[in-house]
């Protein structure tokens, strides 16, 4: 039996250009800030805006891919789980508390056009596809059993991606 769990999932838009850094082990790490929204009435019936800031660190390839292609300003999906850590204060001697998000997969959301300021994906922008962490390639996505690559057809087939929940 599980003796807890500690997860987290955002969609929000990146406040700041990831910072990259490599430690003394040479292992690369991504610092950045996701902003989440909500809107809401008050008690008096008006409605109020409500933005919550996030920070996030990411570690290893995936510190390399954030820093690679997310942007100020780029909507992400950000999944990982909560880590607080403490430090002793090198200036007052008073003991520090820092809670993030240990980001353990990413997903940029939206297009290219909708990010602003050009908002492409760096060096894959010039094919058009997305690039995600852990992403599938794509031929095993539509490979067969039989190992046939051909794309299905059918009425199951005619939905339109942009018909689709999420």
């Amino acid at each position: 039996m599980a003796k807890g769990l500690n997860k987290v999932m955002l969609i929000g838009h990146l406040g700041n250009d990831p910072e990259l850094r490599t430690t003394a082990s040479g292992q690369s790490v991504s610092n950045f800030t996701v902003a989440t929204s909500e809107n809401f009435k008050d008690a008096s019936g008006s409605w109020q805006d409500r933005t919550e800031w996030h920070r996030i660190v990411a570690w290893g390839k995936l510190a390399e891919i954030c820093n690679q292609y997310l942007k100020k300003g780029r909507q992400v999906y950000i999944e990982g789980r909560l880590q607080t850590r403490s430090w002793d204060d090198n200036k007052s001697g008073e003991k520090r508390y820092a809670t993030e998000i240990v980001c353990t997969d990413m997903q940029m959301l939206g297009s290219p056009k909708e990010q602003g300021n050009g908002g492409g994906y760096g060096d894959a922008g010039h094919s058009q596809e997305r690039p995600q962490y852990n992403q599938m390639p794509r031929d095993a996505r539509q490979q067969s059993p039989s190992g046939n690559t051909s794309q299905p057809s059918g009425p199951a087939m005619e939905q339109d991606k942009d018909d689709l929940p999420f």
